[in-house]
């Protein structure tokens, strides 16, 4: 591959949430979440894990923190746990939580790296589950004080309201098969409307408050493609990306629910869509895999997967993606919140951990991210999912995709071949 370089003043950084790398579930006043549930209940998660230990973060951030001035990231992304903040989703904030995350942004300030705060990246409080979770209308309320307590606590510039909404539809929803567990596609198009007016709540509060300030949604895009010619598979392929793509970016960008997707309205109020479709400031894209669908509606896997038997390893997908935003959206700048890849890793006799298949991963799509910036696309940042390695949901910690290994009974760190990799590339801005 012909090397390419990258303006000066894009943006290098890494990504993780909350659930996903904290641990202390119980400390500090921290109250229950969705996950911390689902997690306990015998058969939902690999292996019986939950998100203790994480890779403790909640001890660890200031380690953290000098292993990514180390590694040169100039941005990091992480979620604030809602529960952490307000035990029961409502009331007056917790202040031993609120004061770990001031002092996890300011650590990150003072050793020069741009915090990036995500408000919901899954972890319900389980409080507001036991009233209806987010087939509540109160709920998407409820989230908006939260926003508001963030938002006057933290000196924070860029904000992202709710962490791919989507996994929350199809997965908790949907299949049940991540927290809240619910097995019902009626049910999660209710849950999906109040996502979404929780959105655009939280950012007119932003908007309200903190002019100067951005906010927007972290929405993860399945590019999806006919997995052939025949006119049927290209109808599947149509209908199939209005589930996946069209379901979120046409209410956030255009106040409108496409009608193959969205087949329910009582829950639809005058003024939600209005709402919903605030001013979008940034948007956090999040790009792993493509679809490719047959005439019957079904995933047809053309290209290699690895660990995560989902992620089909795609680079042109992202590319893609990406021209499409710029061109049905234009104008709205654009962050990648998240992209990567799970392996297989382990340490070496030589103490190395050798991921080059990540590395080969990670090469292809910032080369097609590159290729879709020469193109026109408004892209300012680039986060690689994860730094950590931590708790990958159902999977428990049976998926690594940190680029930073974690050992979880010492919780020692160790920067795997790829965060090597990507800290030369911050350095140079040179893809090789």
């Amino acid at each position: 591959m012909t090397s390419v370089r990258f303006p000066r003043d894009f943006v290098w950084g890494a990504a993780t949430s909350a659930f996903q790398v904290e641990g202390a579930t119980k400390e500090d006043g921290r109250g229950v979440s969705v996950w911390d549930t689902f997690a306990a209940t015998p058969g939902n998660v690999r292996d019986g894990d939950t998100g203790d230990p994480g890779a403790d973060q909640y001890h660890r951030f200031e380690q953290d923190i000098e292993l990514m001035r180390e590694l040169g990231l100039e941005s990091y992304r992480f979620s604030v746990a809602w529960p952490r903040v307000q035990p029961t989703g409502a009331g007056r904030p917790n202040l031993r939580g609120l004061d770990y995350y001031k002092r996890l942004v300011d650590g990150l300030v003072g050793a020069g790296i741009r915090p990036m705060v995500t408000l919901f990246h899954w972890d319900l409080p389980q409080a507001l589950q036991d009233e209806g979770g987010w087939e509540n209308r109160e709920t998407a309320y409820r989230f908006a004080e939260y926003a508001e307590i963030m938002y006057d606590a933290l000196h924070v510039r860029d904000w992202l309201t709710i962490n791919e909404p989507k996994t929350v539809v199809d997965c908790g929803y949907r299949t049940g098969i991540h927290a809240p567990g619910v097995r019902d596609d009626d049910r999660a198009l209710v849950a999906c409307h109040h996502l979404l007016l929780a959105h655009g709540l939280a950012s007119r509060v932003l908007h309200d408050r903190h002019p100067g300030r951005r906010i927007g949604p972290a929405l993860n895009l399945h590019p999806t493609y006919p997995a052939d010619d025949s006119p049927e598979a290209k109808e599947a392929a149509r209908r199939q990306d209005a589930r996946e793509n069209r379901l979120y970016l046409e209410p956030v960008f255009n106040g409108t629910y496409p009608e193959e997707a969205m087949t329910r309205h009582d829950m639809i109020m005058d003024g939600d869509m209005e709402i919903i479709s605030e001013k979008v400031d940034v948007l956090g894209v999040q790009y792993y895999t493509p679809l490719f669908i047959d005439a019957e509606q079904r995933r047809v896997v053309r290209h290699p997967v690895r660990v995560a038997g989902w992620l089909e390893d795609y680079p042109d997908g992202l590319h893609d993606v990406l021209l499409r935003v710029t061109r049905d959206h234009p104008g709205v700048p654009i962050v990648i919140t998240e992209n990567g890849l799970a392996t297989d890793d382990a340490v070496s006799p030589d103490g190395g951990v050798h991921d080059e298949d990540r590395i080969d991963y990670l090469r292809g799509h910032i080369g097609a991210m590159h290729r879709a910036v020469k193109a026109g696309a408004k892209v300012e940042g680039y986060h690689v999912w994860s730094l950590l390695d931590n708790f990958e949901w159902a999977e428990g910690y049976s998926q690594r995709f940190g680029i930073v290994y974690v050992d979880y009974a010492t919780q020692k760190r160790i920067p795997k071949d790829s965060a090597l990799w990507y800290r030369d590339l911050i350095e140079t801005g040179e893809l090789r």
